[in-house]
């Protein structure tokens, strides 16, 4: 009987302490547990696949140093295939899982299913690439961050691009109904809509996975747009841009960072010519950039893809503020997050009020042989 009782209290004991660690109230762990959660399988495991990479590059780094206040930093990767209705059950396991902060989401609708969950227990979430503008605009995450500029400067410099640059007046506006894609055609369209200059002959959504999108293709060639401004990502813009090529349509095809991504030029090959995309500011020249891209080739074999140097620089700044902080709670992390500077990829960054990444913006790229290569705005 008294063995007995004696078990039921260090249960208990654990019981609580497991409670209060998962709160971050009492930091007894062993280690410092950083979720990494975004799309790892399917179609857009391209854009979630090097945000695991550069989050394990980073803590190999800092672990051989010593880790994270004295801990070692361990990464919990959960995959949620880039759809809403998995990121919630992925961020549960997070949660559940004890981890002190979370490295993701990448989508922009799977981000915004996730932030709810993370907001009700106190987890700071910092995403590579998730670029709805609500995520910091509205108020309503003040758990999140990024280090991608978001739609509306997208938007903005797809539109600029379109009209001080190319000289376009005509222009069709797709997106694919998710709230990223079209998050950034709302931008787009209204952008045009404010301009003199431009006319939108075609706004229209299309199915996400359709086979054939002939139909809208159809669309655009009767409007006589002179260009597609599309909002969303690679696999349905390589359909896109390959039936229009097919149907000898020169019509210029605009997209976003959704894009701006090897898969669509490999999978649209010889039709992915000319396309333009923005994406991230080009950072190859950073000496960071370099040197963490270089230990992706000799510990991976292959080139770092697309939001590699923004998943870099959220993991350097998320664990940079656990360290200023000298603690995991969720006050100390945030305010870390807002008052100190991190050297990164993308340069030194700090992050503003509402989550955004300081200094950070995006450029206009085009392929260009094979590949995308980034154009100088006169």
């Amino acid at each position: 009987m008294k063995n007995r009782w004696k078990i039921s209290a260090i249960a208990a004991a654990m019981a609580i302490f497991m409670v209060f660690t998962a709160n971050g109230k009492v930091d007894a762990q062993d280690t410092i547990k950083i979720g990494v959660a975004g799309a790892h399988s399917g179609d857009l495991a391209s854009y979630g696949i090097p945000t695991v990479r550069a989050a394990e590059l980073v803590v190999k780094e800092i672990n051989a140093k010593g880790g994270v206040l004295g801990k070692q930093v361990e990464l919990v990767i959960e995959d949620d295939v880039c759809k809403p209705e998995v990121a919630t059950n992925t961020a549960t396991k997070l949660v559940g899982s004890g981890v002190h902060a979370v490295i993701g989401h990448i989508c922009s609708g799977a981000t915004k299913a996730a932030l709810g969950i993370y907001k009700d227990t106190k987890l700071v979430a910092i995403s590579p690439s998730a670029t709805n503008p609500e995520l910091t605009q509205s108020g309503l995450y003040p758990n999140f961050y990024r280090t991608i500029a978001s739609d509306d400067a997208q938007a903005r410099l797809e539109v600029d691009f379109a009209l001080d640059v190319l000289k376009l007046k005509k222009i069709a506006v797709l997106h694919d109904k998710g709230d990223y894609g079209k998050g950034l055609a709302e931008f787009a369209k209204g952008f045009l809509e404010e301009d003199p200059r431009a006319e939108v002959v075609l706004y229209e959504g299309i199915t996400p996975g359709a086979v054939d999108y002939s139909a809208v293709v159809q669309k655009i060639k009767r409007s006589e747009a002179e260009a597609v401004i599309f909002g969303g990502y690679h696999p349905e813009a390589s359909k896109l841009v390959t039936q229009m090529r097919k149907r000898k349509m020169d019509t210029i095809f605009i997209s976003d960072d959704g894009v701006k991504d090897d898969t669509f030029i490999k999978v649209a090959g010889e039709y992915a010519e000319g396309v333009y995309a923005t994406g991230p500011k080009d950072v190859t020249q950073n000496p960071m950039t370099i040197a963490s891209r270089q230990a992706h080739m000799d510990t991976y074999g292959s080139d770092a893809g697309a939001f590699f140097e923004n998943a870099y620089a959220a993991t350097i700044a998320l664990l940079n503020a656990i360290e200023k902080a000298g603690s995991t709670e969720y006050e100390a992390i945030t305010k870390a997050l807002t008052t100190e500077y991190a050297e990164t990829p993308l340069g030194k960054i700090s992050f503003d009020e509402k989550g955004d990444a300081i200094g950070v913006g995006f450029s206009v790229y085009q392929v260009q042989n094979g590949q995308y290569a980034e154009i100088e705005m006169k």
